[in-house]
């Protein structure tokens, strides 16, 4: 199997880690690039969006995730691309597609240290011999040592643990082999330590993701440890990632989502939730649930809050401040800071003086007062 052969199978084996961004619209979908390779459209800091490379080194794996379709054990064609083969590849695509980077994965060859010698040295070469100076998100294999993570960060702007369940007891129902507060969580909270601001890493951002609906997790139990993420270790940014039926034993087959109930949706939810805690000014214990810790999916998030919460309301268009008007449904950043911006000049009377229009301005109009 020839080099391109083995990127092609790679990337595509990568589709499941979702801890950088990748959307689900037309415009940001992910696709294939001229050879084969998946290509990612991620928002970029000055507007707009970029193409990243994604892709394993190899989907070979020690480890027993019952979820995972590249667990130990399971029928599935094995291959491993040489780190000097990888950082080429990147680098001759990054000439012909003008990349903005490249995130790097791998499944757990031998041990979590050998697995992350490959990955830190595909990122040495790119650095050291190809001068190359763009986007390395690099995935930090749960149970690496403190040397590992580190060498990471020297070389990464990103790296990722993914956390998977909300709980050790969760993850127990998923692996035999995996300590989750040794090798996940011990990992997070050093990566925290390290990059936090005036640490020697600053620069570089930690995500995570979880694998939604393969334990018996709550949605609650997933918001709490989100909130507990973002407020005690300074997470970057938390990505769902719905279990999809028949990627692991068949047993997890969506096993805590009842018939009719869409697991996307979920995931769905739980995205919301996420930007309600980190741009509206929410905090976890905020969030409503339903009797079983549920997300409603008959309603977003916000308007579930807003119908819990009639005391708020109408917030008042003229005078409320930003986090006021945030909690309006309807009402999101860009349209909160075009009032406050219009309010310098007068009084807002009609939410269509802001660009509030349609679906949006019939919901918001229930829950605000003009003047």
């Amino acid at each position: 199997m020839d080099t391109q052969d083995k990127i092609e199978l790679l990337s595509e084996a990568s589709q499941y880690d979702l801890a950088c961004a990748c959307g689900t619209g037309g415009k940001d979908r992910r696709h294939r690039g001229v050879d084969g390779r998946w290509l990612y459209p991620v928002p970029v800091a000055r507007g707009g969006q970029g193409i990243m490379l994604k892709s394993l080194l190899g989907n070979e794996c020690v480890n027993d995730c019952r979820y995972c379709p590249f667990r130990a054990g399971s029928d599935v064609r094995r291959v491993v691309i040489q780190p000097e083969e990888m950082a080429h590849a990147f680098m001759e695509y990054d000439r012909r597609e003008d990349l903005i980077g490249l995130f790097l994965s791998s499944g757990v060859m031998r041990d979590p240290d050998y697995t992350m010698a490959r990955l830190n040295e595909t990122a040495r070469i790119l650095r050291q011999r190809y001068r190359y100076r763009g986007y390395i998100h690099l995935k930090v294999i749960p149970g690496a040592s403190d040397a590992a993570i580190e060498d990471a960060l020297s070389l990464a702007s990103a790296v990722s643990v993914n956390i998977e369940v909300p709980g050790e007891a969760h993850c127990r129902r998923l692996s035999t082999r995996k300590d989750y507060l040794n090798d996940i969580i011990r990992p997070m909270k050093l990566i925290s330590r390290l990059t936090a601001r005036g640490a020697k890493y600053a620069g570089v951002c930690q995500t995570t993701q979880f694998v939604v609906g393969a334990a018996s997790e709550t949605d609650a139990e997933i918001v709490r440890y989100t909130g507990g993420l973002y407020k005690r270790l300074g997470l970057d940014r938390a990505y769902f990632s719905a279990y999809q039926r028949g990627l692991g034993e068949a047993e997890l087959a969506s096993a805590n989502l009842p018939p009719g109930k869409d697991p996307l949706l979920r995931e769905h939810r739980l995205y919301q939730v996420d930007f309600l805690l980190r741009r509206y000014g929410f905090d976890d214990q905020e969030i409503p649930f339903e009797p079983d810790g549920s997300l409603a999916l008959d309603r977003d998030p916000k308007q579930a809050w807003a119908e819990r919460h009639p005391e708020f309301f109408p917030v008042r268009l003229s005078t409320a401040p930003r986090e006021g008007l945030l909690r309006v449904p309807g009402l999101g950043p860009t349209s909160v800071t075009r009032i406050l911006a219009s309010r310098k000049e007068g009084r807002v009377r009609d939410l269509r003086e802001v660009g509030v229009r349609g679906k949006r301005l019939l919901k918001a109009s229930a829950y605000v007062a003009a003047e």
